[in-house]
């Protein structure tokens, strides 16, 4: 069946063409935009006309940055994101437990716990507080960001770490004074942990991207691109894509995916290329990427790779993952064989190494569409955005990030510091393509506070009135844009998708409320009516 939207405020993102009524779908494509008595005359017998009664729609949200297995996998977790102290943490995860019913030997792991939101002690939770859930359990329980965990005595013992066990490059385990392990591990440290969680099953993969991508089409996405790889125990990017492909061929995937393929080794990556994976490989539903990288940490774990000391905890810089002769070879390797590649990079000094590496790699190998990207762009200077301008660098950022770091990122970096940060409004100034998303499960993986704190810059509660560094502020026209045209460029996938315009695909969104009519502070609010994929919806309130 062909569909009809009639009696919209059609926002298209087609600066050709910006505002219409009408639009009419046939099979997956836009086939017409404009107003509604065109539109009406192009339906038949087998057409459904829906009267959107001046609702407004713009195209299909499409998250440039996102962790979709993990999401989906996050949803069987225990949810510590809104724990206000250890003992909260403590509380919640033996109530998990026996809700669950979990036996005794059986992991537990759990997400979203974040020290500074807490109200006492804001210190990391340790192996003997993950003690008091269980010593019969092995445990883990992962930071918000991604890139710290704890685990019990249980998980240490099962994993053979000790006062012995070596330090890892490019990570850190933290230990008490007498060398006993305290629990904590950091960046690349992490696999002594993770890599002994029992892999979960094939069909309950299958069922956490489900489950993930149905909330998503709820929030009004159509398109993800999302880092996979690694995210679970036991599936690499093999099993990865083969789980994608199972779901497409069975149709019962209802987003769009391009995947950034996580892969931090030269031997992986060399094994990826020769099993016949690039950058534009699959099809409009399910496509391989870029080359991911996950260069330093977080700034609310202090682990992003700093020029100059952390002004709160001066014995560190952060943490580099790679050296730079380790990334100039993986850049290059990916560049050469026309891959994409994409690097988290928050701190400045592993901003500076990124960027290094792309132009020596597009010095050797010229190639002027090449879309490489940085990752998350937070802690930025004049020079760094300069040469993002210069070498045609994609900035992947996240707005909502804004909610949580404002209150952490003069006590990080500085009073002075932190006026270089976060400058969205500054790389659209330097003409430098940015594309919105969210790192979910870093922060939800809703779009409209996202699209709040990009246009208001402030926190969800309202702080500061005026928004923090204002002059930063995206308009609501630039932030939908760049949630939608320019993620789709990233993707490169600009001229099939992220605009509704007549022969591109038909993936739109109905919003319940006009967002570039309404209070810049109540978008937040704002929900999806309807998301349509291809021509079919797929969520509908």
């Amino acid at each position: 069946m062909d569909l009809i939207l009639i009696n919209g405020r059609i926002h298209t993102m087609d600066l050709s063409n910006p505002i219409a009524e009408a639009v009419a779908i046939k099979e997956d494509k836009i086939f017409k935009v404009g107003h509604n008595d065109e539109i009406l005359f192009t339906k038949d017998e087998n057409t459904i006309v829906v009267d959107l009664k001046g609702k407004v729609v713009v195209p299909g949200f499409n998250d440039s940055h996102m962790h979709l297995l993990g999401f989906g996998y996050f949803l069987n977790m225990v949810d510590l994101s809104n724990c206000r102290s250890i003992d909260e943490i403590i509380e919640k995860t033996k109530e998990y437990i026996k809700e669950k019913n979990i036996k005794e030997g059986k992991w537990v792991r759990g997400r979203g716990w974040n020290h500074d939101y807490f109200e006492a002690e804001k210190r990391f939770p340790s192996r003997y507080d993950l003690d008091k859930i269980s010593t019969e359990h092995p445990i883990v329980l992962t930071r918000a960001c991604g890139h710290i965990c704890v685990a019990n005595s249980k998980a240490i013992e099962m994993a053979g770490l000790n006062r012995e066990t070596q330090q890892v490059e490019g990570g850190h385990f933290d230990v008490d004074e007498s060398g006993e392990l305290l629990g904590i591990f950091r960046e690349n440290a992490l696999d002594l942990i993770y890599s002994i969680i029992p892999s979960p099953k094939h069909d309950e993969i299958k069922k956490a991207i489900k489950d993930a991508m149905v909330y998503a089409n709820s929030k009004g996405l159509t398109s993800v691109q999302t880092d996979d790889f690694g995210n679970i125990p036991g599936y690499d990017f093999k099993e990865v894509i083969k789980v994608y492909n199972e779901l497409k061929e069975s149709g019962e995937l209802t987003l769009r995916v391009y995947e950034q393929c996580l892969l931090p080794e030269i031997r992986l990556l060399n094994e990826f290329i020769e099993a016949g994976y690039g950058t534009g490989h699959g099809d409009e539903m399910f496509k391989i990427g870029p080359l991911k990288l996950l260069g330093d940490g977080s700034l609310g774990a202090r682990t992003a790779a700093l020029c100059q000391p952390y002004a709160d905890e001066p014995s560190t810089k952060g943490i580099l993952v790679f050296t730079q002769e380790e990334l100039d070879e993986l850049v290059k390797t990916a560049h050469n064989n026309k891959m994409q590649v994409a690097i988290h990079a928050i701190g400045d000094k592993i901003m500076y190494m990124a960027l290094e590496s792309i132009e020596k790699a597009l010095m050797e190998s010229p190639r002027l569409n090449h879309r490489h990207g940085i990752v998350h762009c937070q802690i930025t200077d004049e020079a760094l955005l300069n040469k993002y301008s210069e070498l045609n660098v994609i900035a992947y950022i996240q707005p909502i990030f804004l909610h949580y770091d404002i209150h952490i990122v003069e006590e990080r970096l500085g009073k002075e510091k932190a006026k270089e940060t976060y400058a969205f409004k500054s790389m659209l100034d330097k003409n430098i393509n940015i594309a919105l998303g969210t790192d979910c499960p870093v922060e939800p993986l809703d779009v409209m506070p996202s699209i709040y704190c990009a246009v208001t810059r402030k926190d969800l509660k309202g702080y500061p009135e005026k928004g923090w560094l204002p002059e930063e502020k995206l308009t609501v026209e630039e932030a939908i844009y760049n949630y939608t045209m320019g993620s789709a460029y990233a993707s490169f996938e600009d001229n099939i998708k992220g605009s509704i315009t007549e022969g591109k695909l038909a993936d739109m969104v109905v919003l319940s409320q006009d967002i570039f009519e309404v209070e810049l502070d109540t978008i937040k609010d704002i929900e999806v009516d309807m998301t349509i994929l291809g021509g079919k919806i797929v969520y509908n309130s």
